[in-house]
């Protein structure tokens, strides 16, 4: 029995709260015991498959098994789930020919389950048993069994789904991820089925995406102080590019080298953009991930990096607000 106190609760309780988490993490470890060749034949017949995963459940079970349709459609194992219940009433038309269908119960004895499993074996797809009962009829009619036995339930009573689901959930999680394995999955596969939100815009948002919202700020070496004053305050950007006639970058002079170099200079009179600006400015391409675009913003702490194309041309500037604003960082 724990010795402290929590804002004033019980300590019982809070032995409770630990010993759930004890339950479920040995839950999740004793699946290493069931990592075997059942487990390498249903991985395969997945994979070869020229259909999709359906998988069905009841209760809990079933939705375990969204969640778990939910991380192989994301990971580019085509999936959809089936209902049990709704499965014999109609919904068996879901399954096609070349379909692989996993079916999820802990007791493998649910009476919808009874009643299902016969309608699938007789279409002749290939079934899946994820059951935590391999004695049961669920793991006897199945094709292939992927094993989710727990000792028991963190449930006081040993009744409510606890520890069970988190197998499912985790031997799911861990099939979606050995077929992104075997499927090569990428992150750039993995940016088409998110584009939306910020983990979306980190996989697929490119700098020409954000730069030409931005003023473009150039002078000519040969330009004054007063000229680069006013191109860098009107951009709003506090820098500007120094090109040539061909518009090929050749510098960058920011606010703050214009302030080092008032504070060193008396006659400023003669002062030209080719005595200030810096001949090697950090430069992007505009095809580049804003992503990485960030890592060379970080990497030479910066704020903005000039963008040009393969030849050198200047573009224009990306800086480092754009990527906050698009919530890159």
């Amino acid at each position: 029995m724990l010795k402290f106190t929590f804002g004033g609760m019980n300590v019982e309780i809070l032995h409770t709260a630990l010993k759930t988490i004890q339950l479920e993490a040995e839950s999740i470890s004793g699946l290493a015991n069931f990592i075997d060749k059942s487990f390498e034949k249903a991985l395969e017949s997945i994979h070869q498959s020229k259909g999709r995963v359906v998988i069905s459940g009841i209760g809990k079970s079933a939705i375990v098994g969204q969640k778990i349709v939910a991380t192989l459609n994301s990971t580019g194992t085509p999936a959809l789930f089936m209902h049990a219940a709704d499965a014999i009433h109609g919904d068996l038309g879901m399954i096609q020919q070349d379909d692989v269908v996993i079916v999820i119960s802990k007791s493998g004895e649910s009476p919808e389950v009874k009643v299902l499993v016969p309608l699938i074996k007789n279409f002749g797809n290939i079934l899946i048993g994820m059951v935590g009962n391999t004695d049961s009829f669920l793991a006897r009619e199945s094709d292939i069994i992927l094993n989710t036995t727990v000792n028991q339930e963190a449930c006081p009573n040993n009744l409510a789904p606890t520890c069970s689901t988190t197998a499912q959930m985790v031997m799911g999680d861990t099939l979606a991820v050995c077929l992104m394995k075997m499927n090569g999955f990428t992150g750039r596969d993995f940016a088409k089925y998110h584009p939306g939100g910020n983990l979306g815009k980190r996989l697929y948002l490119r700098v020409s995406d954000l730069y030409p919202q931005n003023a473009q700020p150039a002078v000519l070496p040969s330009a004054t102080l007063k000229e680069i004053i006013v191109v860098i305050s009107k951009s709003r950007l506090g820098t500007t590019a120094v090109v040539n006639e061909a518009e090929q970058l050749v510098g960058i002079i920011t606010d703050g080298d214009v302030r080092r170099m008032l504070e060193t200079t008396d006659d400023i009179s003669k002062v030209q953009a080719s005595d200030i600006f810096n001949k090697n400015p950090k430069t992007i391409e505009p095809d580049t991930l804003a992503v990485d675009a960030l890592e060379t913003l970080r990497k030479f702490d910066i704020s903005q990096l000039m963008v040009v194309d393969t030849h050198g041309k200047y573009m224009g500037v990306l800086h480092l607000h754009d990527l906050v604003r698009e919530g890159i960082i």
